[in-house]
């Protein structure tokens, strides 16, 4: 087949600035992470496969403690969550936000400290509430009215948890309308305009069973603007204030939540990491002396930023066809583990690894194996002209909201998930295979 270059693409093989800090180019073609070559995981754990770069992970962890040293850091579990994950967590010193009870048993039974831990939802289930009293989590962030005499007849007369409100602050953030929680009319939160929080708190306040230690928001995910986590921070101090006045008491937290952005291909924007440290930390002491307030111990919740950039998607190219105008490479992968570019449209570049090529770069469209035109990995982006079938595709930036959405569609199984660190792999997570479906369908 014949296929027309198309001398407006470009792909700098050079260009590793959205991989993981360990990644090294190798001879041929190859690509090292944490170590270890793509090539060889691919061969020693088939495709498709998930690699984790530990270092990556605890680096980041770093990051935001030294980013936030006078701040809790609480790792937000919904972003990929594995018992080797929370080991690393624990030891890197951070706290954990989780929003099932399914979540916190694994962290608990791993290891993690339960006082650590933050339990989150806009509809708890009665088994949330029970596994989180029952093991002591730190925080409950309440989210609705109902939920307010459901903890406190679940705490017991002699019981007492502590407990936040969440608040909808008016901000609009995010990467995607599906992903914005700051403003009004959508599910999350207690409106700060219509009185609804400051009506939970009072609620709150008259129950003996909850202590109110402070509030919560979360204006969106993949935010890159520092301006946006300024407003919130001020319109939550302005709240702070009027509880102060209306019922005599100053809390003592304030968690501003996560939604930290990080670039998914080169020349992305994502978040100053630096600059966000410093405008929340003078943005609430001015606005605490202005208001007359004490200055709350504040609270920040990444997940994307912290396992994002530290995973890889490892595909096996399995077709290659032109359909009109267009290039469609498809993969052994796709929407049953990572259906983020079908809800969202996500953009990701992946490249050929694991050989060399001198053909010049063809726009193609990545697609997986499953029966849904909107099953796209990647669309429009710079392939080796002469990639075939047999093809080792890598995707970074796959480490958040992949594996931990990724379903059983078709029933092909997720994949595997492998960690790599200093020259070494280790399976993590191991493939579903079609005994694991055969043994949850017990009907017949």
């Amino acid at each position: 087949m014949t296929v027309a270059v198309l001398p407006e693409v470009t792909a700098d093989a050079d260009d590793l600035s959205v991989w993981p800090a360990s990644t090294t180019l190798l001879p041929r073609g190859g690509l090292s992470v944490g170590g270890v070559s793509l090539a060889a995981v691919a061969e020693r754990y088939d495709t498709p496969v998930y690699v984790l770069d530990e270092g990556e992970v605890r680096e980041r962890c770093r990051t935001y403690r030294d980013a936030f040293p006078d701040a809790d850091v609480l790792y937000a579990a919904k972003a990929f969550l594995c018992r080797a994950m929370v080991r690393w967590v624990r030891e890197e010193g951070l706290g954990l936000d989780v929003c099932s009870a399914g979540e916190l048993e694994l962290a608990v039974t791993a290891g993690f400290p339960p006082e650590r831990i933050t339990l989150h939802g806009n509809a708890k289930s009665p088994r949330d509430i029970e596994t989180a009293l029952r093991l002591g989590v730190g925080r409950i962030v309440i989210d609705s009215p109902s939920e307010i005499p459901r903890i406190a007849a679940a705490v017991g007369p002699r019981g007492r948890q502590r407990v936040m409100v969440r608040v909808v602050p008016g901000v609009s953030a995010g990467g995607h309308e599906k992903i914005r929680t700051g403003t009004e009319e959508q599910k999350f939160g207690l409106s700060l305009t219509d009185g609804s929080a400051q009506h939970a708190i009072a609620r709150i306040l008259g129950q003996p069973q909850l202590e109110l230690t402070g509030l919560h928001c979360h204006i969106g995910s993949q935010v890159t603007s520092v301006k946006s986590y300024e407003v919130a921070l001020r319109r939550m101090v302005g709240l702070m204030a009027r509880v102060r006045d209306g019922h005599g008491i100053a809390l003592p937290e304030l968690d501003m939540g996560g939604g930290h952005g990080i670039a998914y291909r080169p020349g992305e924007p994502a978040l100053d990491l630096t600059a966000l440290a410093r405008k929340l930390r003078t943005g609430l002491a001015e606005s605490c002396a202005a208001a007359g307030l004490p200055v709350p111990r504040l609270s920040v919740e990444p997940g994307r930023a912290i396992a994002g950039p530290a995973g890889v998607a490892l595909y096996r190219v399995l077709a290659v066809k032109r359909t009109g105008e267009r290039l469609f490479v498809a993969v052994d992968g796709g929407m049953s583990d990572n259906p983020r570019p079908a809800l969202y449209g996500v953009r990701y570049a992946p490249r050929l690894v694991g050989r060399g090529s001198s053909a010049a770069p063809r726009t193609a469209t990545v697609v997986g194996r499953h029966c849904e035109a909107g099953d796209v990995l990647a669309a429009d982006v710079p392939l080796p002209g002469d990639v075939h079938p047999g093809d080792l595709l890598a995707v970074p930036v796959a480490g958040a909201y992949q594996l931990s959405m990724a379903s059983g569609y078709n029933l092909v199984g997720r994949p595997p998930l492998v960690a790599v660190h200093e020259g070494t792999t280790r399976l993590l997570v191991r493939r579903e295979t079609l005994a694991d479906f055969r043994n949850r369908d017990i009907g017949g």
